[in-house]
Order: structure tokens, then sequence, then C-alpha cells
């Protein structure tokens, strides 16, 4: 979540945004736009959205997971997980 924070402090400042002017566009505290940038996990991902948006960047959230490689692989094996874990035996 650092880098995503990082990722969108640097659009705002490569779009010469101020962290207010940010919050007045999102109706987002100051507080919460610098939280965001931190990457904080506390932070409503619906606020991560809103902050994209603004930045006009909404469209970068469809990019999350799509370049699955494990799970691609795993789909290639044809492995089979089961819908449980086994129990343990005491």
């Amino acid at each position: 979540m650092d880098q995503v924070g990082e990722q969108i402090r640097l659009a705002r400042l490569r779009r010469r945004l101020s962290a207010d002017q940010l919050a007045e566009r999102t109706g987002i505290s100051r507080r919460t736009i610098y939280s965001i940038e931190k990457g904080s996990s506390s932070v409503s991902i619906g606020y991560y959205l809103n902050v994209l948006k603004v930045l006009g960047l909404e469209k970068d959230i469809l990019k999350l997971a799509s370049d699955d490689e494990l799970g691609r692989k795993l789909q290639d094996a044809g492995m089979v997980t089961k819908d449980r874990a086994p129990k343990k035996k005491l």
C-alpha cells in the first residue's frame, strides 16, 4: 500500500494539485488525503477510488490482478483446490 500511496502522491504532483485542492475536489478531508498518500490500509478503498477518479486514473484500478501469473500457471496445470482445508487431528 505504501507504493500505491506514493504513486497517487506523484500523480497529484504531476498535475500540480495541492493536497488542499485534491481534498476539495474529492470531498475528502486533507488529513485523509495525506493518509491515502502514505498508503494507509485504514482508509476505505472507496476513498482511494474517488481520488483516482479526480486524478483521471480510475481505469487503472482495472489493472489490479490482471496479470495473475501464479493463478494462470495453476489453472494451466489443472490443479484442483479443495473447498475446505482438511481437518486437523488432535
